[in-house]
């Protein structure tokens, strides 16, 4: 049935998808059409129950639809769906959100990724009076045009890592420097007048790649100097690696922080935020526009409200996700070790990528070198295991609470696909 619905969907959508992500041009076939997902299970179309590591890409660290997440949606639901006012809920979940992100003072609320960094970059622009941004090749920072440059994952997977439609002007100002890399990062500083650098602090569009002792802190001591704003695009790493981001995990503090996913329990909402002094410049307060009508969605806030007091009202959960990701890297490793197959695996906390050829990933030149043929094939016997792996080299999978039930059963299977694509 998949492969019906999959021939009527590229009719009448590009790739028959609506986010490159999600087709299948990097291992081959057509998607499997989800219909249904419990737990650490997603069922398909073709009725199939696999168990899932793409998480809703990092949008889900409980589990599919996860009992309190769900009752809050509902009951939220039911008082209205959107009103173009400002509600109860969203000052809780902005309370909660600053209690958790020290370095967030204040925040504001948008409806995707894109937005939170395109808004914090414009941001950093009106208050430095500078243009220029620095960027790492590989990292991804949503689908606005000054980011599309370098860009890892889905660009990457589709072999078109600078966008077609994107004006030279527009990324004229954009300077890409290589991640790990901090004389690269000197040179971009160096070479024009630059309002912030922006950085995802475990880079996970390019596959997990941890950043080496002293990076961070080494790009908060260049932006410091220089007078640039530091901006952490946590939309992944955010409440993933750590309750309070990467930003507590490797104890460097920006000044601009982006989050997304587990921000709004899965739903559509992301948030960018920071110092007061910074943020009072956002309208209505300050000049800087940027504007919303569906920023604050109840159904997000409640959804986000409900998988935040979890996070924080549960200190082992971090703990927990941390074995959980260990065992499975340590098998995963001990897997290709023993078989001979060259590669490496990556992890932070409950992120991690297979990688197939490279002893070690730092950076984009590193990633860029994975074979890609056996990635397919590890894939494809995955997906025949049961086990449901993003379907891209560059991208990472996702561990949630609800693994633990199959954490056995789901290492097993992801060691004979890595068995199987020797």
């Amino acid at each position: 049935m998949s492969t019906e619905w999959y021939e009527r969907a590229v009719r009448v959508m590009p790739g028959g998808v609506n986010s490159p992500v999600r087709a299948f041009n990097a291992v081959g076939g057509s998607p499997p059409f989800a219909v249904s997902a419990s737990g650490p299970h997603l069922r398909t179309m073709d009725g199939d129950d696999l168990i899932d590591f793409i998480s809703s890409w990092g949008a889900l660290i409980l589990g599919h639809a996860e009992p309190n997440v769900v009752a809050a949606i509902e009951e939220a639901a039911r008082r209205g769906t959107s009103f173009g006012l400002p509600t109860a809920p969203e000052v809780e979940l902005a309370e909660l959100v600053t209690s958790m992100v020290p370095s967030i003072e204040m925040m504001r609320m948008v409806n995707s990724g894109t937005e939170a960094t395109a808004s914090a970059i414009r941001v950093a622009r009106a208050v430095t009076a500078r243009p220029g941004i620095v960027k790492f090749e590989g990292c991804y920072h949503g689908h606005a045009d000054p980011f599309l440059v370098k860009a890892g994952s889905g660009a990457a997977t589709l072999g078109e890592p600078d966008s077609p439609g994107v004006p030279a002007a527009t990324v004229a100002d954009t300077y890409i420097a290589r991640f790990n890399d901090l004389e690269s990062v000197q040179r971009c500083l160096a070479a024009g007048p630059i309002s912030a650098v922006i950085v995802e602090p475990v880079a996970g569009n390019m596959g997990v790649v941890p950043p080496a002792p002293g990076f961070l802190e080494g790009l908060r001591r260049l932006c410091d100097q220089s007078g640039a704003l530091l901006i952490f695009d946590e939309v992944m790493t955010g409440f993933r690696v750590a309750r309070g981001g990467a930003q507590e995990r490797y104890g460097v503090a920006p000044d601009l922080t982006c989050l997304g996913k587990i921000v709004s329990g899965g739903t559509p909402a992301a948030v960018y935020g920071g110092r007061e002094d910074l943020m009072r410049r956002v309208a209505p307060d300050g000049p800087v526009y940027q504007a919303g009508t569906l920023a604050g969605n109840p159904l997000a806030v409640a959804a986000g409200l409900a998988t935040l007091r979890h996070v924080a009202e549960n200190s082992a959960l971090y703990d927990e996700l941390e074995s959980l990701g260990a065992t499975l890297e340590g098998e995963l490793a001990g897997a290709l070790n023993d078989i001979g197959v060259p590669g490496c695996v990556q992890r932070v906390g409950g992120m991690m990528t297979v990688f197939f050829g490279p002893s070690e990933v730092r950076s984009w030149d590193d990633a860029a070198g994975v074979d890609r043929e056996r990635f397919s094939r590890f894939f494809a016997a995955a997906l025949k295991n049961g086990v449901l792996l993003p379907p891209s080299p560059f991208e990472a999978l996702f561990l949630m609470r609800a693994h633990r039930d199959v954490a056995t059963e789901a290492t097993q299977a992801l060691v004979n696909a890595i068995e199987a694509a020797a």
